[in-house]
């Protein structure tokens, strides 16, 4: 048997995915060690009860709610409490011990990003972070490592799968958003409190960790444009169906050119997607992310967005990276963002639109429409006119548009809103994926 040298690892948070990671580091002992060139012993793991039920049998003195004493000594400390504080006070305590850090936190880095690294800079410390995006889909090592060297001009995706599970099942199955939702937190897909999920900060927290990757530029979750689904309804889903679309919420960081030079958008929002895209067929609470560089060309990833035992493989992942670096000695990766390129306002954005209005059913309207959308430089694609059957006095127009930016399109859609023959702005949804 090969003598190897012991790391100790701490273990922070025993919930779905925490469970799933002791139980592999237990199990696999000997693999990872044959793997790592280190046995990696489990310290400990923290918790704050140590009576509660797990999803995983664990050790019962492997337990503890000594933070301090569980972090002091650590070669290594997983976090995977979630959430801002404690988190964010742990992992500073074990970078500044010098342990590398291995995390799943989406919201600590989206908003503390810069401080963790810059402390990890400071004693030669490593934080690796690929289960904080899309679970066991390998996309953060991709951008920090194997695209290193190129320059990535676009990255957008499914990156939140309770969101694409409920989209999902209202284009597939016909449900309304309520009954869908329903189903998505039976199943696990939604917590108790979906905002993070429906509101799309989920999703705005991972926009902002790829954009940073990609860019070389620290993006927090105060620069992401955030739109979630809540006003998506199944009206909107089957109107998108009639005109060969899907709706998916997306995540879209891209590079923009402009007369002062690079700037970035980042932003998240439902769009719609035509059903011949790839995009169109990740189901379920499936993910997949579109990176786009200049030599590589266009790259998809694809695969199980959430998931227990999914998240924790990305986290061994991180972990046998880390053992492989204090074995081998020196200094751990920094991240690179010091390009520090301007985010750009969302109305700098130009893509297609796709507008639905409520008018009264009289001659002229659709002229008169089209005529606001002229005068605001926003030009028309497609129009399509029907009655509703139920209100012999409306109709409904369906604007498809050329290509414009957000800010004439914001300027028309508030004309259109205030047009006498418009009763209501039904929706406005952006196509991408063209």
């Amino acid at each position: 048997m090969t003598e190897h040298r012991t790391l100790r690892v701490a273990l922070l948070g025993a919930g779905s995915v925490g469970s799933q990671v002791a139980r592999l580091l237990l199990a696999h002992a000997d693999d990872l060690a044959e793997r790592s060139g280190a046995r990696l012993e489990l310290a400990g793991i923290l918790v704050r009860n140590p009576d509660a039920p797990r999803d995983a049998e664990l050790p019962r003195e492997l337990l503890t709610t000594d933070a301090e004493a569980l972090i002091l000594g650590a070669d290594i400390v997983i976090e995977l409490m979630g959430g801002i504080e404690p988190a964010r006070t742990h992992v500073l305590a074990a970078l500044r011990s010098g342990a590398d850090v291995v995390t799943g936190n989406k919201a600590l880095l989206a908003t503390h990003g810069a401080e963790i690294f810059e402390a990890a800079d400071q004693v030669g410390a490593s934080v690796s972070y690929e289960a904080a995006v899309a679970a066991a889909i390998p996309i953060i090592r991709p951008l920090r490592d194997s695209l290193a060297g190129d320059r990535i001009v676009r990255i957008f995706g499914i990156v939140n799968g309770s969101t694409n599970f409920i989209l999902d099942s209202m284009d597939r199955e016909g449900l309304a958003a309520e009954d869908a939702q329903r189903i998505a937190t039976e199943l696990g897909y939604l917590e108790a409190d979906p905002t993070l999920d429906l509101e799309g900060y989920d999703a705005a927290q991972k926009a902002a960790i790829l954009a940073s990757l990609a860019f070389h530029t620290q993006v927090s979750i105060e620069d992401v444009h955030r739109q979630g689904i809540e006003s998506v309804t199944a009206g909107m889903i089957a109107d998108a169906r009639r005109a060969g679309y899907v709706i998916k919420l997306l995540a879209i960081c891209e590079r923009l050119g402009g007369a002062e030079g690079d700037e970035i958008s980042v932003r998240v929002y439902p769009a719609l997607i035509d059903r011949d895209h790839p995009l169109a067929s990740v189901h379920g609470g499936n993910n997949a992310v579109f990176v786009e560089a200049e030599a590589a060309g266009p790259l998809m990833f694809y695969g199980a967005g959430a998931g227990g035992a999914q998240t924790a493989s990305a986290v061994l992942g991180d972990v046998v990276s880390a053992a492989r670096r204090h074995i081998a000695g020196g200094v751990g990766i920094g991240e690179s963002a010091r390009q520090s390129l301007p985010i750009a306002p969302i109305g700098r954005i130009t893509t297609r639109y796709q507008i639905t209005l409520e008018v009264e059913d009289q001659p002229g309207v659709l002229a008169t429409v089209a005529g606001i959308l002229s005068e605001e430089n926003v030009s028309v694609a497609t129009a399509l006119q029907t009655v509703d059957a139920d209100e012999a006095a409306t109709a409904r127009i369906v604007i498809g548009t050329h290509r414009a930016s957000e800010e004439a399109l914001s300027g028309t859609v508030a004309r259109l809103a205030g047009t006498p023959v418009v009763t209501r702005v039904v929706s406005v949804l952006r196509v991408e994926g063209e």
